[in-house]
């Protein structure tokens, strides 16, 4: 590898490393985009490197100000080891920043080998909660890290699935069908010489998605889990249609469109009179097929299921709905936070009833199963 694309490389790391460390939530797709980024930009300009990573890895303001503390201290500290003429130089401090010593400030030897004339940095092990808490089941979390983890559950990057659109537009890369007209309109342009090859593809629109998650009692601290999810999700996507299921199927779009988290959750607890009570899946479903989805929002959709399949309904019921269900959605997902139990099997007569008509069969129950998640509706 070029000198280069190793300072690229290790810089990139680094600086995301270090915001993991302070509490910023950083991706490996934001780390790639900064190493790109700093390929491109001017490095001998030291607020462009600084403007790129912010363009990277921050969601919101309270980011910005980890991200600046963090950035000054790291580069501080880095700039006695890079070559001349690569960010040798501090950023600007941004106004209302005030500047923070590098980490380990306060111990000189924290970070560096010897009595300080060695220049190599030591990088420090460090514990990370977010990292912790990825793994952790939300049944098992403290009422601190409950609320850590619905913060966190609003930084999980999401695509919103697609589909073909009815419109052909202008397609770059010599990618799609020859467009011959706008071919010759651009021949004419040059003397008859056809230079430029034209093409057009499909376009591609959001494909419509819906939310329908099982509230009942069985589902307890999973169920909030997922309606922070679905807050989320309605936010983020442009068609987005979300339901809760129990005794009753209740349509909570609206109370979902409330932009607080808190305040959303607590207007659907109010339309949802049945929230932690029992499960009729079969007749919620039922309910949801006739009144809502068949003829309307599941038609065409990514459908997600969020429930444990413990129904008090009978199963024969359940599994004509999911099969008329399956018939109308483009795929349908099942999300149960029992699977990743060890030796689970889908014995409950509700989840044995659903399964044959489920396109995804996945878990709920933590941080990383809700990031597998968002993947699985992005396809």
């Amino acid at each position: 590898m070029s000198q280069r694309g190793s300072d690229v490389a290790e810089v990139a790391t680094g600086l995301s490393n270090s915001l993991r460390r302070a509490g910023l939530v950083t991706s490996v797709s934001a780390t790639l985009d900064f190493a790109r980024a700093l390929a491109l930009v001017d490095v001998a300009r030291p607020e462009s490197v600084f403007y790129a990573g912010q363009a990277c890895f921050c969601r919101s303001a309270e980011d910005g100000e980890i991200y600046a503390a963090t950035f000054w201290a790291f580069f501080s500290s880095l700039r006695q080891t890079l070559p001349g003429g690569r960010l040798t130089t501090l950023p600007p401090t941004p106004t209302g920043s005030p500047p923070l010593r590098p980490a380990g400030a306060g111990d000189p030897g924290a970070d560096r080998d010897g009595d300080g004339d060695d220049e190599s940095i030591v990088t420090r092990v460090a514990y990370s909660a977010s990292e912790r808490l990825r793994a952790k089941d939300f049944s098992l979390m403290t009422d601190d890290e409950r609320a850590e983890a619905s913060r966190l559950i609003y930084a999980l990057r999401r695509v919103s699935p697609t589909r073909p659109g009815r419109r052909a537009t202008r397609s770059a890369g010599g990618a799609g069908a020859l467009d011959v007209r706008a071919t010759v309109r651009g021949a004419l342009t040059h003397g008859g010489d056809p230079v430029t090859l034209s093409r057009r593809s499909r376009s591609r629109r959001p494909r419509p998605l819906v939310l329908v998650l099982d509230v009942s009692g069985s589902m307890d601290q999973y169920a909030r889990a997922m309606l922070r999810f679905a807050h989320a999700t309605v936010l983020a996507h442009p068609r987005v249609e979300v339901f809760t299921l129990g005794t009753r199927c209740t349509r909570v779009t609206r109370s979902l469109h409330w932009r607080d988290g808190d305040g959303a959750l607590a207007r659907v607890a109010a339309v949802a009179p049945d929230f932690e009570g029992g499960t009729r899946l079969g007749a919620c479903l039922a309910t949801f097929n006739q009144e809502f989805g068949l003829g309307g929002v599941a038609r065409g959709a990514v459908v997600v299921v969020s429930s444990d399949g413990w129904d008090r309904g009978e199963p024969d019921e359940l599994a004509e709905q999911m099969a008329r269900l399956s018939r109308v959605a483009n795929r349908v997902i099942w999300v149960n936070p029992l699977k990743v139990s060890p030796g689970y099997e889908p014995l409950a007569r509700g989840m044995a009833a659903a399964l044959p008509y489920v396109d995804d069969f996945v878990s709920g129950h933590s941080l990383a199963a809700l990031e597998e998640l968002a993947r699985v509706m992005a396809r």
